[in-house]
Protein backbone atom coordinates (compact mmCIF):
# COMPACT_ATOMS: atom_id res chain seq x y z
CA UNK A 1 0.00 0.00 0.00
CA UNK A 2 1.47 3.22 -1.03
CA UNK A 3 2.47 5.77 1.66
CA UNK A 4 0.84 9.25 1.84
CA UNK A 5 2.85 12.17 1.25
CA UNK A 6 4.09 13.83 4.12
CA UNK A 7 4.41 17.86 4.26
CA UNK A 8 5.50 20.32 6.05
CA UNK A 9 3.51 21.34 9.51
CA UNK A 10 3.50 25.10 8.87
CA UNK A 11 3.07 24.54 5.27
CA UNK A 12 -0.45 26.53 4.21
CA UNK A 13 -3.69 24.97 3.62
CA UNK A 14 -4.93 24.53 -0.14
CA UNK A 15 -5.90 22.13 -2.03
CA UNK A 16 -3.50 19.20 -2.76
CA UNK A 17 -0.95 19.08 -5.89
CA UNK A 18 -2.08 17.41 -9.30
CA UNK A 19 0.04 15.83 -11.74
CA UNK A 20 3.11 14.22 -12.07
CA UNK A 21 6.32 14.92 -9.59
CA UNK A 22 8.37 17.41 -11.38
CA UNK A 23 11.56 16.04 -12.67
CA UNK A 24 15.35 17.02 -13.34
CA UNK A 25 15.62 20.04 -15.67
CA UNK A 26 15.51 18.92 -19.23
CA UNK A 27 19.10 18.43 -20.88
CA UNK A 28 19.80 21.46 -23.46
CA UNK A 29 22.58 19.73 -26.56
CA UNK A 30 25.15 21.42 -26.74
CA UNK A 31 25.45 23.32 -29.95
CA UNK A 32 27.64 21.63 -33.03
CA UNK A 33 30.97 23.67 -32.96
CA UNK A 34 30.25 25.20 -36.45
CA UNK A 35 27.42 26.89 -35.14
CA UNK A 36 28.95 28.12 -31.61
CA UNK A 37 29.95 32.16 -31.56
CA UNK A 38 33.81 32.52 -29.92
CA UNK A 39 34.31 35.20 -27.83
CA UNK A 40 34.84 38.46 -29.36
CA UNK A 41 38.88 38.58 -29.20
CA UNK A 42 38.61 34.56 -31.35
CA UNK A 43 36.37 35.99 -33.52
CA UNK A 44 38.12 38.81 -34.80
CA UNK A 45 41.80 37.08 -34.91
CA UNK A 46 40.33 34.23 -36.54
CA UNK A 47 38.42 36.25 -39.06
CA UNK A 48 41.62 38.27 -39.97
CA UNK A 49 43.46 34.83 -40.61
CA UNK A 50 40.85 34.06 -43.19
CA UNK A 51 40.97 37.23 -44.82
CA UNK A 52 44.72 37.16 -44.89
CA UNK A 53 44.77 33.25 -46.32
CA UNK A 54 42.30 34.64 -49.27
CA UNK A 55 43.39 38.05 -49.89
CA UNK A 56 45.87 37.31 -52.67
CA UNK A 57 43.40 35.08 -54.54
CA UNK A 58 40.54 38.13 -54.39
CA UNK A 59 42.55 41.12 -55.42
CA UNK A 60 44.85 38.61 -58.28
CA UNK A 61 41.63 38.72 -61.34
CA UNK A 62 40.71 42.30 -60.84
CA UNK A 63 44.41 42.75 -61.33
CA UNK A 64 44.86 40.81 -64.20
CA UNK A 65 41.65 41.91 -65.73
CA UNK A 66 41.85 45.22 -65.34
CA UNK A 67 44.99 46.10 -67.07
CA UNK A 68 43.97 43.72 -69.78
CA UNK A 69 40.96 45.33 -70.51
CA UNK A 70 42.83 48.76 -71.00
CA UNK A 71 41.89 50.47 -67.38
CA UNK A 72 44.20 52.87 -65.44
CA UNK A 73 45.85 51.89 -61.88
CA UNK A 74 43.49 54.02 -60.08
CA UNK A 75 40.34 52.19 -61.94
CA UNK A 76 41.83 48.36 -61.23
CA UNK A 77 42.47 50.08 -57.93
CA UNK A 78 38.58 50.62 -57.50
CA UNK A 79 38.05 46.69 -58.85
CA UNK A 80 40.16 45.11 -56.21
CA UNK A 81 38.02 47.27 -53.93
CA UNK A 82 34.84 46.46 -55.27
CA UNK A 83 35.62 42.44 -55.53
CA UNK A 84 36.81 42.90 -51.35
CA UNK A 85 33.47 44.30 -51.03
CA UNK A 86 31.60 41.93 -52.55
CA UNK A 87 33.48 39.17 -51.81
CA UNK A 88 32.58 40.08 -47.93
CA UNK A 89 28.42 40.05 -49.01
CA UNK A 90 29.27 36.52 -50.25
CA UNK A 91 30.70 35.28 -47.38
CA UNK A 92 28.15 36.96 -45.15
CA UNK A 93 25.64 35.23 -47.26
CA UNK A 94 27.18 31.65 -47.10
CA UNK A 95 27.99 31.58 -43.28
CA UNK A 96 24.93 33.04 -41.80
CA UNK A 97 22.39 32.05 -44.20
CA UNK A 98 18.87 33.92 -45.04
CA UNK A 99 16.18 31.64 -44.92
CA UNK A 100 17.40 28.97 -47.69
CA UNK A 101 19.88 30.49 -49.06
CA UNK A 102 23.66 29.78 -47.39
CA UNK A 103 25.20 26.42 -46.53
CA UNK A 104 26.14 28.56 -42.99
CA UNK A 105 29.29 26.38 -42.65
CA UNK A 106 32.25 28.20 -42.51
CA UNK A 107 32.75 28.56 -46.34
CA UNK A 108 34.73 31.43 -47.92
CA UNK A 109 33.68 32.69 -51.22
CA UNK A 110 35.43 35.06 -52.90
CA UNK A 111 35.86 36.15 -57.25
CA UNK A 112 36.50 32.92 -58.70
CA UNK A 113 40.25 32.92 -60.66
CA UNK A 114 38.00 30.34 -63.46
CA UNK A 115 36.66 33.55 -65.30
CA UNK A 116 40.03 35.28 -65.82
CA UNK A 117 40.98 34.00 -69.20
CA UNK A 118 37.68 34.13 -70.94
CA UNK A 119 36.80 37.80 -69.14
CA UNK A 120 40.05 38.69 -70.73
CA UNK A 121 38.98 37.58 -74.09
CA UNK A 122 35.84 39.08 -73.73
CA UNK A 123 37.07 42.52 -72.42
CA UNK A 124 40.47 42.99 -74.17
CA UNK A 125 41.44 46.62 -75.35
CA UNK A 126 37.86 47.82 -74.66
CA UNK A 127 38.45 49.95 -71.61
CA UNK A 128 34.84 50.65 -69.69
CA UNK A 129 33.02 49.04 -72.07
CA UNK A 130 34.56 45.98 -71.69
CA UNK A 131 34.01 45.92 -68.14
CA UNK A 132 30.05 46.54 -68.64
CA UNK A 133 30.34 43.56 -71.02
CA UNK A 134 31.55 41.13 -68.87
CA UNK A 135 29.43 42.38 -65.91
CA UNK A 136 26.38 41.90 -67.95
CA UNK A 137 27.07 38.79 -68.66
CA UNK A 138 28.03 37.82 -64.85
CA UNK A 139 24.76 38.73 -64.10
CA UNK A 140 23.03 36.49 -66.24
CA UNK A 141 25.25 33.93 -65.41
CA UNK A 142 24.54 34.29 -61.91
CA UNK A 143 20.78 34.06 -62.61
CA UNK A 144 20.98 30.89 -64.87
CA UNK A 145 22.97 29.00 -61.79
CA UNK A 146 20.08 30.01 -59.55
CA UNK A 147 17.76 28.11 -61.75
CA UNK A 148 19.83 25.05 -62.19
CA UNK A 149 20.72 24.80 -57.96
CA UNK A 150 17.53 22.67 -57.00
CA UNK A 151 18.90 19.78 -60.48
CA UNK A 152 22.37 20.63 -60.19
CA UNK A 153 22.42 19.78 -56.14
CA UNK A 154 20.69 16.13 -56.80
CA UNK A 155 24.59 15.34 -58.00
CA UNK A 156 25.35 14.85 -54.25
CA UNK A 157 24.17 11.15 -54.88
CA UNK A 158 27.12 11.04 -57.06
CA UNK A 159 29.94 11.56 -54.77
CA UNK A 160 30.55 8.42 -52.61
CA UNK A 161 33.94 8.88 -50.65
CA UNK A 162 36.21 7.37 -53.90
CA UNK A 163 34.61 11.09 -55.57
CA UNK A 164 35.29 13.09 -53.02
CA UNK A 165 38.71 12.25 -51.83
CA UNK A 166 39.58 12.06 -55.27
CA UNK A 167 38.23 15.68 -55.56
CA UNK A 168 39.45 17.22 -51.84
CA UNK A 169 42.91 15.51 -52.80
CA UNK A 170 42.99 17.28 -56.34
CA UNK A 171 41.83 20.56 -55.11
CA UNK A 172 45.39 20.67 -52.60
CA UNK A 173 47.38 19.48 -55.34
CA UNK A 174 46.23 21.85 -57.89
CA UNK A 175 46.54 24.69 -55.55
CA UNK A 176 50.11 23.90 -54.13
CA UNK A 177 51.27 25.37 -57.85
CA UNK A 178 49.87 29.13 -56.67
CA UNK A 179 51.73 28.36 -52.76
CA UNK A 180 55.00 27.85 -55.12
CA UNK A 181 54.34 30.87 -57.84
CA UNK A 182 53.58 33.41 -54.34
CA UNK A 183 56.70 31.81 -53.02
CA UNK A 184 59.01 32.84 -56.12
CA UNK A 185 57.72 36.22 -55.96
CA UNK A 186 53.97 36.38 -58.42
CA UNK A 187 54.26 36.68 -61.97
CA UNK A 188 57.23 35.20 -64.10
CA UNK A 189 59.06 38.22 -65.48
CA UNK A 190 58.49 40.49 -62.11
CA UNK A 191 61.65 42.17 -60.64
CA UNK A 192 63.44 39.38 -57.97
CA UNK A 193 61.25 36.37 -59.61
CA UNK A 194 62.53 32.85 -58.14
CA UNK A 195 65.61 34.75 -55.82
CA UNK A 196 66.99 33.01 -53.35
CA UNK A 197 65.76 36.46 -51.19
CA UNK A 198 62.03 35.08 -52.04
CA UNK A 199 62.81 31.58 -51.61
CA UNK A 200 64.29 31.62 -48.21
CA UNK A 201 61.66 34.85 -46.92
CA UNK A 202 58.47 31.97 -47.93
CA UNK A 203 60.70 29.24 -46.58
CA UNK A 204 61.11 31.24 -43.50
CA UNK A 205 57.61 31.92 -42.85
CA UNK A 206 57.00 28.26 -43.61
CA UNK A 207 59.66 27.42 -40.29
CA UNK A 208 57.47 29.65 -38.41
CA UNK A 209 54.39 28.22 -39.35
CA UNK A 210 55.27 24.68 -38.30
CA UNK A 211 57.31 25.72 -35.11
CA UNK A 212 54.20 27.54 -33.73
CA UNK A 213 52.49 24.37 -34.10
CA UNK A 214 54.74 22.84 -32.28
CA UNK A 215 55.68 24.57 -29.60
CA UNK A 216 52.53 26.67 -28.61
CA UNK A 217 49.02 25.00 -27.27
CA UNK A 218 45.63 26.24 -27.44
CA UNK A 219 44.24 29.61 -29.15
CA UNK A 220 47.59 30.78 -29.98
CA UNK A 221 48.27 27.25 -31.23
CA UNK A 222 45.43 27.63 -33.80
CA UNK A 223 46.48 31.10 -34.98
CA UNK A 224 49.68 29.91 -36.45
CA UNK A 225 49.15 30.71 -39.79
CA UNK A 226 48.31 34.39 -38.87
CA UNK A 227 51.23 34.56 -36.18
CA UNK A 228 53.88 33.36 -39.03
CA UNK A 229 52.55 36.10 -41.74
CA UNK A 230 53.38 38.54 -39.25
CA UNK A 231 56.06 37.25 -38.66
CA UNK A 232 57.14 36.82 -42.27
CA UNK A 233 55.90 40.54 -43.29
CA UNK A 234 58.10 41.67 -40.19
CA UNK A 235 61.45 39.94 -41.89
CA UNK A 236 60.57 41.16 -45.08
CA UNK A 237 59.83 45.09 -44.48
CA UNK A 238 63.47 45.94 -43.45
CA UNK A 239 64.67 44.01 -46.83
CA UNK A 240 62.39 46.15 -48.84
CA UNK A 241 59.92 43.61 -50.07
CA UNK A 242 56.82 45.24 -48.95
CA UNK A 243 55.31 47.93 -51.23
CA UNK A 244 54.77 51.40 -47.73
CA UNK A 245 53.65 53.35 -51.33
CA UNK A 246 50.50 51.86 -51.70
CA UNK A 247 49.49 52.62 -48.35
CA UNK A 248 50.16 56.49 -48.49
CA UNK A 249 48.21 56.32 -51.72
CA UNK A 250 45.34 54.55 -51.03
CA UNK A 251 41.92 56.82 -50.48
CA UNK A 252 40.43 56.11 -47.01
CA UNK A 253 36.93 56.02 -47.84
CA UNK A 254 36.24 54.22 -51.32
CA UNK A 255 32.22 52.92 -51.65
CA UNK A 256 31.84 50.82 -54.58
CA UNK A 257 29.69 53.10 -56.76
CA UNK A 258 27.20 50.68 -58.60
CA UNK A 259 27.48 50.49 -62.01
CA UNK A 260 30.33 52.32 -61.90
CA UNK A 261 31.47 51.40 -65.30
CA UNK A 262 28.10 52.01 -67.27
CA UNK A 263 25.24 50.16 -67.39
CA UNK A 264 25.85 46.57 -68.06
CA UNK A 265 25.95 45.34 -71.39
CA UNK A 266 24.88 42.04 -72.95
CA UNK A 267 26.15 40.34 -75.69
CA UNK A 268 25.44 36.58 -76.55
CA UNK A 269 29.07 35.61 -76.85
CA UNK A 270 30.30 36.89 -73.82
CA UNK A 271 27.37 35.32 -71.83
CA UNK A 272 27.63 31.59 -73.43
CA UNK A 273 31.29 32.01 -72.12
CA UNK A 274 30.87 32.68 -68.96
CA UNK A 275 27.79 30.66 -68.00
CA UNK A 276 30.30 27.64 -69.02
CA UNK A 277 32.38 28.94 -65.72
CA UNK A 278 29.02 29.23 -64.12
CA UNK A 279 29.06 25.92 -64.03
CA UNK A 280 32.57 25.27 -63.52
CA UNK A 281 32.74 27.28 -59.98
CA UNK A 282 29.23 25.83 -59.28
CA UNK A 283 31.29 21.81 -59.86
CA UNK A 284 34.35 23.37 -57.41
CA UNK A 285 31.84 24.85 -55.04
CA UNK A 286 30.08 21.10 -54.82
CA UNK A 287 33.43 19.73 -54.43
CA UNK A 288 34.37 22.19 -51.34
CA UNK A 289 31.21 22.29 -49.58
CA UNK A 290 31.23 17.89 -49.36
CA UNK A 291 35.31 18.70 -48.68
CA UNK A 292 34.50 21.03 -45.65
CA UNK A 293 31.48 19.45 -44.59
CA UNK A 294 33.69 16.03 -43.53
CA UNK A 295 36.19 18.47 -41.99
CA UNK A 296 34.10 19.88 -39.99
CA UNK A 297 31.89 17.06 -39.24
CA UNK A 298 28.62 18.34 -40.59
CA UNK A 299 28.30 16.67 -43.66
CA UNK A 300 26.66 18.20 -46.19
CA UNK A 301 23.80 16.80 -47.86
CA UNK A 302 21.82 17.66 -50.91
CA UNK A 303 19.92 20.54 -48.80
CA UNK A 304 23.25 22.19 -47.29
CA UNK A 305 24.41 21.74 -50.63
CA UNK A 306 21.59 23.66 -52.16
CA UNK A 307 21.38 26.47 -50.26
CA UNK A 308 25.17 26.95 -50.55
CA UNK A 309 25.02 26.82 -54.43
CA UNK A 310 22.43 29.64 -54.18
CA UNK A 311 24.37 31.39 -52.39
CA UNK A 312 26.72 31.44 -55.05
CA UNK A 313 25.03 32.10 -57.70
CA UNK A 314 22.96 34.89 -55.78
CA UNK A 315 26.11 36.40 -54.96
CA UNK A 316 27.67 36.10 -58.23
CA UNK A 317 24.40 37.60 -59.86
CA UNK A 318 24.32 41.00 -57.20
CA UNK A 319 27.70 41.39 -57.56
CA UNK A 320 28.07 43.07 -60.52
CA UNK A 321 25.49 45.58 -58.94
CA UNK A 322 29.02 47.16 -57.37
CA UNK A 323 30.98 46.54 -60.08
CA UNK A 324 32.47 42.80 -59.13
CA UNK A 325 32.29 39.72 -60.80
CA UNK A 326 31.64 36.18 -59.94
CA UNK A 327 32.46 34.63 -56.76
CA UNK A 328 32.71 30.72 -55.84
CA UNK A 329 33.91 28.74 -52.69
CA UNK A 330 37.62 29.35 -51.72
CA UNK A 331 39.83 26.13 -51.04
CA UNK A 332 42.75 27.40 -49.30
CA UNK A 333 40.09 28.36 -46.19
CA UNK A 334 39.18 25.15 -46.57
CA UNK A 335 42.54 23.95 -45.44
CA UNK A 336 42.34 26.28 -42.71
CA UNK A 337 39.38 25.47 -41.25
CA UNK A 338 41.15 21.78 -41.22
CA UNK A 339 44.47 22.76 -39.78
CA UNK A 340 43.44 25.40 -37.40
CA UNK A 341 40.32 23.42 -36.26
CA UNK A 342 38.63 26.52 -35.42
CA UNK A 343 35.30 25.09 -37.06
CA UNK A 344 32.68 27.71 -36.40
CA UNK A 345 30.89 29.40 -39.01
CA UNK A 346 30.63 33.12 -37.27
CA UNK A 347 34.70 33.17 -37.43
CA UNK A 348 34.55 33.47 -41.34
CA UNK A 349 31.15 35.40 -41.21
CA UNK A 350 34.01 37.60 -38.76
CA UNK A 351 36.14 37.65 -41.97
CA UNK A 352 33.38 38.21 -44.06
CA UNK A 353 32.74 41.89 -42.57
CA UNK A 354 36.35 42.70 -42.62
CA UNK A 355 36.31 42.14 -46.45
CA UNK A 356 33.16 44.57 -46.34
CA UNK A 357 35.26 46.90 -44.46
CA UNK A 358 38.07 46.53 -46.81
CA UNK A 359 36.71 47.36 -49.54
CA UNK A 360 34.94 50.38 -47.72
CA UNK A 361 38.15 51.92 -46.45
CA UNK A 362 40.78 51.32 -49.20
CA UNK A 363 43.71 52.45 -46.97
CA UNK A 364 42.51 49.48 -44.62
CA UNK A 365 42.87 47.34 -47.86
CA UNK A 366 46.15 48.53 -48.66
CA UNK A 367 47.56 47.41 -45.37
CA UNK A 368 46.42 43.89 -45.37
CA UNK A 369 48.15 44.03 -49.19
CA UNK A 370 51.52 44.79 -47.25
CA UNK A 371 51.87 41.04 -46.79
CA UNK A 372 54.45 39.91 -49.35
CA UNK A 373 53.73 37.01 -52.02
CA UNK A 374 56.71 35.03 -51.24
CA UNK A 375 54.97 35.12 -47.51
CA UNK A 376 51.89 34.09 -48.43
CA UNK A 377 53.42 31.20 -50.49
CA UNK A 378 55.22 29.78 -47.33
CA UNK A 379 51.61 29.70 -45.70
CA UNK A 380 49.73 28.62 -48.42
CA UNK A 381 52.02 25.10 -48.57
CA UNK A 382 51.04 24.43 -45.27
CA UNK A 383 47.37 25.28 -46.08
CA UNK A 384 46.79 23.72 -49.16
CA UNK A 385 49.18 20.48 -48.60
CA UNK A 386 46.51 20.03 -45.88
CA UNK A 387 43.49 20.14 -48.41
CA UNK A 388 45.59 17.05 -50.16
CA UNK A 389 45.94 15.43 -47.01
CA UNK A 390 42.57 15.62 -46.30
CA UNK A 391 41.53 13.84 -49.44
CA UNK A 392 43.83 11.01 -48.45
CA UNK A 393 42.53 10.86 -45.57
CA UNK A 394 39.35 10.78 -46.75
CA UNK A 395 40.37 7.55 -49.59
CA UNK A 396 41.38 5.85 -46.87
CA UNK A 397 38.18 4.52 -46.11
CA UNK A 398 36.63 4.54 -49.91
CA UNK A 399 37.47 0.65 -50.13
CA UNK A 400 40.29 0.97 -52.97
CA UNK A 401 40.88 -2.46 -52.95
CA UNK A 402 36.87 -3.37 -54.11
CA UNK A 403 36.10 -3.35 -57.59
CA UNK A 404 37.86 -0.39 -59.63
CA UNK A 405 38.23 1.93 -57.35
CA UNK A 406 41.44 2.29 -57.21
CA UNK A 407 41.36 2.69 -60.71
CA UNK A 408 38.83 5.35 -60.85
CA UNK A 409 41.39 7.44 -58.56
CA UNK A 410 44.37 6.95 -60.60
CA UNK A 411 42.55 7.93 -64.04
CA UNK A 412 40.45 11.00 -62.27
CA UNK A 413 43.71 12.26 -60.60
CA UNK A 414 45.95 12.06 -63.67
CA UNK A 415 43.64 13.67 -66.44
CA UNK A 416 42.96 16.66 -63.32
CA UNK A 417 46.17 16.97 -63.01
CA UNK A 418 47.16 17.46 -66.66
CA UNK A 419 47.01 21.36 -66.20
CA UNK A 420 49.07 21.42 -63.70
CA UNK A 421 51.72 18.93 -64.60
CA UNK A 422 51.26 20.31 -68.66
CA UNK A 423 50.12 23.92 -69.06
CA UNK A 424 50.11 24.21 -72.44
CA UNK A 425 48.69 20.45 -73.07
CA UNK A 426 45.49 21.75 -74.19
CA UNK A 427 46.66 24.77 -76.50
CA UNK A 428 45.78 23.70 -79.93
CA UNK A 429 42.24 22.79 -79.05
CA UNK A 430 39.19 26.16 -78.88
CA UNK A 431 39.49 28.23 -76.44
CA UNK A 432 36.35 27.75 -75.26
CA UNK A 433 37.19 24.07 -74.57
CA UNK A 434 39.82 25.70 -72.03
CA UNK A 435 37.28 27.05 -69.61
CA UNK A 436 36.84 23.84 -68.49
CA UNK A 437 39.99 22.21 -69.62
CA UNK A 438 42.17 24.59 -67.76
CA UNK A 439 40.51 24.20 -64.53
CA UNK A 440 42.07 20.70 -63.55
CA UNK A 441 39.74 20.50 -60.36
CA UNK A 442 36.26 20.66 -62.67
CA UNK A 443 38.08 17.75 -65.03
CA UNK A 444 38.55 15.79 -62.42
CA UNK A 445 35.63 16.05 -60.57
CA UNK A 446 33.38 15.41 -63.91
CA UNK A 447 35.82 12.52 -64.85
CA UNK A 448 35.29 11.01 -61.24
CA UNK A 449 31.89 11.11 -61.15
CA UNK A 450 31.56 9.57 -64.56
CA UNK A 451 34.16 6.48 -63.81
CA UNK A 452 31.93 5.83 -60.67
CA UNK A 453 28.76 5.57 -62.72
CA UNK A 454 30.43 3.31 -65.43
CA UNK A 455 31.93 1.00 -63.03
CA UNK A 456 29.77 0.99 -59.63
CA UNK A 457 26.16 2.12 -61.24
CA UNK A 458 25.64 1.29 -64.11
CA UNK A 459 24.75 -2.23 -65.57
CA UNK A 460 25.28 -3.26 -61.68
CA UNK A 461 23.46 -6.19 -60.57
CA UNK A 462 23.06 -7.40 -56.98
CA UNK A 463 24.41 -11.23 -56.37
CA UNK A 464 20.44 -11.59 -55.54
CA UNK A 465 19.13 -10.14 -58.94
CA UNK A 466 21.75 -11.73 -61.18
CA UNK A 467 19.53 -14.94 -62.54
CA UNK A 468 20.74 -18.28 -61.32
CA UNK A 469 21.56 -20.70 -64.33
CA UNK A 470 19.07 -23.62 -64.88
CA UNK A 471 16.10 -21.76 -62.65
CA UNK A 472 12.77 -21.34 -64.11
CA UNK A 473 12.06 -18.25 -65.88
Amino acid sequence: MPRAPRYRKDAPAGPEPTGPAPGPPPQVAPRHPVDQVLPPARLVTSGFQHVAAMYAGVVAPPMIVGPAVGLGARDTAFLMGASLFTAGIATLLQTLGVRRIGARLPFVNGVSFAGVTPMVAIGRDRGEEGIAVILGAVIVAGLLGLLLTPYFSRLVRFFPPVVTGTVITLIGLSLLPVAFGWAQGGQPGAPGHGSARNIGTAALTLAVVLVLRRALTGFPRQMAILLGLVVGTLVALPLGMADLGAVRDADVVGFPTPFHFGAPQFEIAAIVSLCVVMLVCMTESTADMLALGRIVDRPADRRVIEAGLRADTLGSALSPLFNGFMCSAFAQNVGLVAMTGIRSRFAVAAGGGILVVLGLFPVAASVIALVPLPVLGGAGVVLFGTVAASGIQTLAGAALEKGENCLIVAVSLGIGLIPVAAPAFYHDLPKDALVVLDSGISTGCVVAIVLNLAFNHLGRRTRAERPVPGAAR
